[in-house]
C-alpha cells in the first residue's frame, strides 16, 4: 500500500501541473492571438496608406514580437517542468514495484489449454469494451474460434451504447420495448428512464415542443404506480416551459449527467438480461491481481528466505488467504481452517457432530485408530458421522 501511495502522490503532482499548464497555455494563446491581431491591424493600416513604418509603429511591433517570444519561452519552460515530473513518476514505479513476476506466475499458465482460456478472456474484454476491430484481429492472429452467437450480444450492446453516447435514444428504446417482459422480471426501470429522457429533450426544445411533450407523456402511464413522484416533477416543469427551464427550479432535469446514468443503467440491465457480467472477467481478474500480487511477492520473499520450498506448489492454491473485499464476492466459499485450502467438489466441507467444519481431506488426515478427535474441541467421534455441507 505504501508503494501505491508513493506512486499516487507523484501522479497527483503531475495532474496538478497539467491543470496549471493548461490554464497557462490558454492564457498564453489568448495573448499570442491578441499580439498577432494587433500586428496585422498595424501592418494592414501601413500597407493601405503605402507609408513607411513610423518610429511609434516600429516600437509597437518590437514590443509585440518580444512579448510573443517571452510567451513561447514560458510555455516551453512549463512543458519541460511537466516532462521532468512525468519522468519522476516512471522512476517511482521502477523503484516501488518489482518487474520480475516469474516466480509468482506459474509456468502452467502459458501452456496451450490455459493460454487459450487467457486469449478468450482478452477477446471477450475487447468485445465488451467496443474494441471490435482489435478483437477481430486478435481472433485471426491467435486462431481462436469465436462463434457468431458469442459476438452477437456484444455487437448489439455496443451499437446501442454508441447511439446513447450520441444522445440517440431510438435504438435503446426499441430494445427496451422488445425486452419489456424480461426487464420487468428484473425490476428494471430502464424503459421508464429512457422515456423520461426523451420527454426532457422535448422540454429542452422550448414552448414550441409543449404539445408534443404533453402527447408523449402518455408513455408514462404504465409506470405511474412505481415512479409517481418523478412523473409529477416532470409534469410540474411544464409550468416554467415558456420562461425557460434553465432559469427554473427544474433546471436539474437538463443536467448532462442523466446521459451518463442512462448508459450505466442500460449496460447493467442489458448484461443482467443476457447473462453477462457488467465487468469483463479480465478486468475483474486484473483488479484482483493488483490487490493480491504485492502480498504474494512478500510471501514469496519470506518462503525463499526461510527455504520452505514445498509450502507453495503453485497449482490450484495460494499459500495464504487474500482478502479482496466485498466487491469480489461472487459466491460462497469455504476455506478449510486446517489445510488452508478452499474446498472443492472432490474435497467438500464436512460438518462434525460438535458443529465444527473442516474439509474431507483434513478429516481423513485426523483419523487415528478409526476415531476422529475434533481439532477445536476434545470431542471424539466416528468419522462416518460427519455430514457434507453444500453452500
Amino acid at each position: 500500500m505504501e508503494r501505491c501511495a508513493c506512486v499516487e502522490r507523484e501522479l497527483d503532482k503531475v495532474l496538478q501541473k497539467f491543470l496549471c499548464y493548461g490554464q497557462h497555455c490558454e492564457r498564453g494563446l489568448e495573448e499570442l492571438l491578441g499580439y498577432v491581431t494587433r500586428l496585422r491591424e498595424e501592418l494592414g493600416a501601413a500597407a493601405l496608406q503605402r507609408t513607411p513604418l513610423s518610429a511609434t509603429l516600429s516600437l509597437v511591433m518590437s514590443q509585440c514580437c518580444k512579448k510573443i517570444k517571452d510567451t513561447v519561452q514560458n510555455l516551453a519552460s512549463d512543458h519541460k517542468d511537466i516532462h521532468s515530473s512525468i519522468s519522476r513518476v516512471g522512476k517511482a514505479i521502477d523503484r516501488n514495484f518489482d518487474a520480475d513476476l516469474c516466480g509468482i506466475v506459474p509456468a502452467v499458465v502459458w501452456e496451450s489449454q490455459e493460454k487459450q482460456i487467457l486469449v478468450m478472456a482478452i477477446i471477450e474484454h475487447l468485445y465488451q469494451q467496443g474494441m471490435l476491430g482489435v478483437a477481430e484481429e486478435l481472433c485471426q492472429e491467435s486462431t481462436a474460434n469465436v462463434d457468431v452467437d458469442f459476438k452477437r450480444p456484444f455487437l448489439e450492446l455496443n451499437s446501442i451504447l454508441e447511439a446513447l453516447r450520441k444522445q440517440d435514444l431510438e435504438p435503446a428504446l426499441s430494445w427496451a420495448i422488445f425486452h419489456r417482459q424480461q426487464l420487468a422480471e428484473l425490476n428494471s426501470s430502464l424503459e421508464f428512464r429512457l422515456h423520461r429522457l426523451h420527454f426532457i429533450r422535448l422540454l429542452a426544445g422550448g414552448p414550441g415542443k409543449e404539445l408534443e411533450a404533453l402527447s408523449y407523456a402518455r408513455h408514462f402511464q404504465p409506470f405511474a404506480h412505481l415512479h409517481q413522484q418523478e412523473i409529477q416533477v416532470m409534469m410540474g416543469s411544464l409550468v416554467y416551459l415558456r420562461l425557460g427551464l434553465k432559469n427554473s427550479p427544474y433546471r436539474h432535469l437538463l443536467d448532462d449527467s442523466h446521459w451518463t446514468e442512462i448508459c450505466e443503467t442500460f449496460t447493467r440491465d442489458a448484461c443482467a438480461l443476457l447473462g453477462l457480467s457488467v465487468e469483463s472477467p479480465l478486468s475483474v481478474s486484473f483488479a484482483a491481481g493488483c490487490v493480491a500480487l504485492p502480498v504474494l511477492m512478500n510471501i514469496k520473499a519470506v518462503i525463499e528466505q526461510r527455504q520452505c520450498s514445498g509450502v507453495w506448489s503453485h497449482k490450484d492454491e495460494l499459500p495464504i488467504e487474500i482478502e479482496l473485499g466485498m466487491k469480489c464476492w461472487y459466491h460462497s466459499v469455504f476455506a478449510c481452517p486446517i489445510l488452508r485450502q478452499q474446498t472443492t467438489d472432490s474435497n467438500p466441507p464436512i460438518k462434525l457432530i460438535c458443529g465444527h467444519v473442516i474439509s474431507r481431506d483434513a478429516l481423513n488426515k485426523l483419523i487415528n485408530g478409526g476415531k476422529l478427535k475434533c481439532p477445536y474441541c476434545p470431542m471424539e467421534q466416528n468419522p462416518a458421522d460427519g455430514k457434507r455441507l453444500i453452500f
